[in-house]
Order: C-alpha cells, then structure tokens, then sequence
C-alpha cells in the first residue's frame, strides 16, 4: 500500500499543529507538502490532534436557535414549551432580550 506521507513529514506536520492549531496553518502546511488541505486535515484527524474550528457569531458568541431560547424561556417559566412555540417568528434578538430579562429577573 502506497504512503502519502513520511514518518518525518508526519512528525513536522503535527509539532506545526499543535504549536498553532488554526486553520491558517493547515493551509500552509498543504502548501509546503504539495497536498490538499482535506488531505491534511484527514492525517492529522487519524494521528489524533486536529481539533475542528467552534463557530462563533458575529459579536462572538456560540450561536443559539430560536427554539433553543424558546425552551429556555419556558423552562424560566415553568411552562411547557409547546405553549410558547408561536414565539419562533419573533425576531431572534427580541428573543435573546427577553430571556436575558427574565434571567435577571429571577436572579433579585
């Protein structure tokens, strides 16, 4: 069975990982090896160390679904979701207030 990589170039790949473990460095790493970069991420998934990027909104937070809120908002409530699901067509961040509202609320 053919190798595609060398025991060095897995070596040097990986140590290139894990000091930066970014995307960025996938892209070089495929670069400098002649591979692509699913290839690369495909190695160093097998040799155990890549770790996939978490995404984050645009102000930085993990996102959250309307049902999400909606289930936390029913839980604030003690009430059953289904009896707030006509919410789902309200304006995510009307939703996101509401809940930080009632959050807050319960904390006095």
């Amino acid at each position: 069975m053919a190798t595609n990589y060398t025991e060095e170039q897995v070596k040097e790949m990986t140590a290139s990982y894990l000091e930066e473990p970014t995307r960025n460095t996938v892209n070089n790493l495929a670069q400098q090896m002649d591979k692509s970069v699913k290839s690369i991420i495909g190695k160093l998934s097998r040799e155990g160390v890549y770790r996939k990027a978490v995404y984050k909104t645009k102000t930085g937070e993990l996102p959250i679904t309307k049902a999400q809120l909606i289930t936390e908002l029913a839980e604030l409530f003690e009430i059953d979701s289904a009896k707030l699901m006509g919410l789902e067509k309200a304006p995510k961040q009307d939703l996101k207030m509401l809940v930080n509202g009632v959050r807050s609320l319960k904390c006095e």
